[in-house]
């Protein structure tokens, strides 16, 4: 691989290039986004935010390989996503359990999917690892009707973790949760995420999986974040502007918001929603950062 070669898949490691989504509808098609471009790092963690319909789950969909685009590619590392795999962790706000398995089996069963070649024994200790690791060292053996909504979601962030996935794709993980419940749950993700889903200390950044989350909530979007893309209104929405956040890591929350930049880069990202909360259109940058930075 030649130096410029490395270079652009250190800095493009997933890469949506030019993304349009057209659905039929009865008055004629409607183009949900058009020529959507995002550029990520290798272990970077990117938020999506943008008023309700504005496609930021059609993005992540399409990542996701669960929808095709219309137009434009996702790749990641230089190749084509084509469909669903297992080098995509999917945390949805809806964990979906089978309610018939307990959280263990409920975890288990992505494991023996996405990698038949280990033992059994094997299989079951990583799905017992990862459990723990999200709180539920005790509970792994009760069915979902068992678990509260926090636990379940737990459920579901360890499955995604335990597949070690390459690129984390988080489509409003905690929107359904009460707000205490919300950010112990926003800590235990970026513990993990830290941590590349296991128990050892946090090491260079490209070694976390690469995580493109969806969110409309300003605060999670900053503390998650290395970057926040911000998208314009649907239809036809694409990306307005980027923002670079400026806190080191490791995070806490209280740290984060003693940040001396902290109020500055929220209310930046609330003046773009706002500017576009009744249709208006903010002035798109000339060069959106949609080159990974």
């Amino acid at each position: 691989m030649s130096p410029d070669s490395e270079h652009r898949l250190i800095q493009r490691y997933l890469d949506i290039s030019y993304v349009t989504k057209t659905f039929p509808a009865p008055k004629g098609p409607v183009t949900v986004v058009r020529n959507f471009n995002l550029a990520i790092k290798k272990g970077e963690f990117v938020s999506l935010i943008g008023h309700s319909g504005c496609g930021k789950s059609t993005v992540l969909s399409i990542v996701a390989g669960l929808t095709d685009s219309t137009e434009g590619g996702v790749l990641i590392e230089d190749r084509a996503i084509t469909g669903p795999g297992p080098d995509r962790g999917v945390v949805f706000q809806a964990p979906c359990l089978l309610p018939w398995l307990t959280a263990f089996d409920n975890v288990l069963l992505g494991v023996e999917q996405a990698m038949p070649d280990r033992t059994r024994a094997d299989q079951r200790a990583l799905v017992r690892e990862t459990l723990e690791r999200v709180g539920l060292g005790d509970a792994m053996y009760k069915k979902p009707a068992e678990l509260s909504g926090g636990m379940q979601q737990r459920v579901g962030i360890a499955r995604a973790f335990a597949l070690r996935p390459r690129v984390l794709l988080l489509d409003e993980p905690f929107g359904m949760l009460d707000a205490l419940t919300r950010y112990e749950l926003q800590q235990v993700l970026i513990d993990l995420w830290s941590r590349d889903g296991t128990g050892t200390p946090a090491g260079p950044a490209d070694d976390h999986p690469t995580a493109l989350m969806v969110t409309h909530d300003v605060d999670e979007a900053l503390f998650l974040s290395d970057r926040v893309a911000m998208m314009t209104n649907g239809p036809e929405a694409r990306v307005g502007r980027i923002m670079n956040v400026p806190f080191p890591r490791p995070r806490q929350r209280t740290a984060v918001m003693e940040h001396p930049a902290y109020y500055q880069c929220r209310e930046e990202l609330i003046g773009f929603l706002e500017e576009f909360a009744h249709g208006a259109g903010a002035p798109i940058s000339s060069s959106p950062d949609s080159e990974a930075a």
